[in-house]
């Protein structure tokens, strides 16, 4: 077995668990009983998916990947912090 053999199933293994954490966390996103499970659903699943990016980059050896995460972590941050926002407003309103 080479080394870039192993990188590979490395690899491929590493985007499997990402794959399977981000379908649970999608049940779990759904099942979630108050609206604060799911932001933080979604902020992991956004994460999980930043990493997958980079993986790929790794994997592929496509270096504009990298940028194609970094871009994906700011819409992810800016998406929680609306997401948050808009949660926060509206207890305020009911509270």
């Amino acid at each position: 077995m080479t080394v870039e053999m192993a990188y590979q199933y490395l690899y491929t293994g590493a985007l499997v668990i990402l794959a399977v954490l981000i379908g649970l966390l999608l049940i779990r996103s759904a099942i979630g009983p108050r609206i604060t499970d799911r932001i933080l659903c979604i902020n992991m699943i956004g994460t999980l998916v930043i990493c997958s990016i980079a993986i790929l980059s790794q994997m592929l050896q496509e270096a504009y990947l990298t940028d194609i995460a970094l871009i994906y972590a700011m819409l992810s941050f800016l998406t929680v912090l609306v997401l948050a926002s808009v949660y926060i407003r509206k207890e305020e309103q009911h509270g």
